[in-house]
């Protein structure tokens, strides 16, 4: 399980459900960020409480819209949609730009204690398509959308950050909001390989991936997150995808039953962890009382996953910002 907490200091009731919960790890949220010096202290309190200083804290650290650390604390990243537009006419540039601005967010983060960042997104958003992804999205064409999730992938290991590649199997067809309701695609087989599966297969070597909410009809009836044709088959096995493998949000609406049906069927699909984001101690309740202990596959994939988590190479911030605004200024 990875959890939340509801605000910036960890409450004594959340404190004492960790401890006896033993999540796998922490995801925080805006809400939970309000300063450099408070979010450090709430990352080593999250962690005290479980008793591992190497408990993952994950976090949504993407640029543009969806970023948990504001300014005028932190830096205002850009959205991915910003290199994919350099990349049209300066391809080179649009990938130095791209690790450029994940190294400068690595920084950051490992500045507070963060380990994973649930980044970089690499779906690929078809005509017509949801603006849930939209600008968060490098562009349409898939080899564009892998070269430059390569480069965040590099950037944020290089700031001794692990990357979290999503929404795989791909959200880019999805019609819907999957946060509101369960996208259903319609697309063919060979359609979701040619695009959406493929920068996921490019990256398939990640250290973690989280789940997409969505239904692909030529795979399955369940979504993605809770179905075992589509995680062993396409996930594990078309894409070759062999590290940690977190569902998204699981109390999204995109998904039906109670918290711990949804649990129990993420798990039994072949997810290796459930995120639960809200921070609402009965939901973590139901959660965790679904919940089973990693399997030693799972447990196997965690262990590689951290021995990937390395310190921070030397790096001058202040000169990389004056690199990175240059590269998006065109000059």
């Amino acid at each position: 399980m990875i959890f939340g907490c509801a605000g910036p200091r960890l409450a004594a009731g959340e404190r004492r459900f960790f401890a006896a919960a033993r999540p796998l790890g922490f995801i925080l949220f805006e809400r939970n960020c309000n300063t450099a010096k408070q979010v450090r202290a709430l990352v080593e309190s999250l962690r005290d409480a479980v008793e591992r200083a190497d408990a993952p804290v994950l976090i949504d650290q993407e640029g543009g819209r969806v970023a948990r650390l504001r300014p005028p604390e932190w830096r205002a990243a850009p959205a991915a949609e910003r290199f994919g537009e350099l990349a049209r006419h300066d391809l080179a540039a649009a990938r130095q730009a791209a690790r450029l601005n994940a190294r400068l967010i690595a920084a950051e983060l490992h500045d507070l204690g963060i380990s994973v960042n649930c980044a970089p997104v690499l779906d690929v958003p078809a005509t017509g398509a949801h603006d849930v992804i939209g600008s968060r999205a490098f562009g349409a064409d898939p080899r564009i959308v892998a070269m430059l999730g390569a480069e965040v992938c590099t950037g944020l290991l290089a700031g001794g950050v692990l990357p979290l590649i999503k929404h795989t199997p791909g959200h880019g067809h999805a019609m819907c909001d999957s946060h509101l309701e369960a996208p259903v695609v319609e697309a063919p087989l060979e359609a979701l390989r040619e695009t959406d599966f493929a920068p996921f297969a490019a990256l398939a070597d990640a250290p973690w991936a989280m789940t997409a909410h969505v239904v692909y009809t030529a795979l399955d009836e369940l979504p993605a997150t809770l179905s075992r044709r589509v995680i062993e088959d396409v996930v594990r096995g078309e894409i070759g995808f062999g590290g940690m493998l977190l569902t998204d949000d699981i109390s999204m609406r995109a998904l039906s039953g109670g918290l711990g049906e949804r649990t129990r069927a993420a798990l039994a699909a072949g997810c290796d962890a459930v995120a639960h984001c809200t921070g609402d101690l009965d939901e973590m309740g139901e959660v965790a009382s679904a919940a089973a202990p990693l399997s030693d596959a799972a447990l196997g994939r965690l262990a590689a996953a951290h021995a990937r988590h390395a310190p921070p190479e030397p790096f001058d911030a202040a000169r990389a910002t004056a690199r990175l605004d240059s590269l998006l200024a065109g000059d």
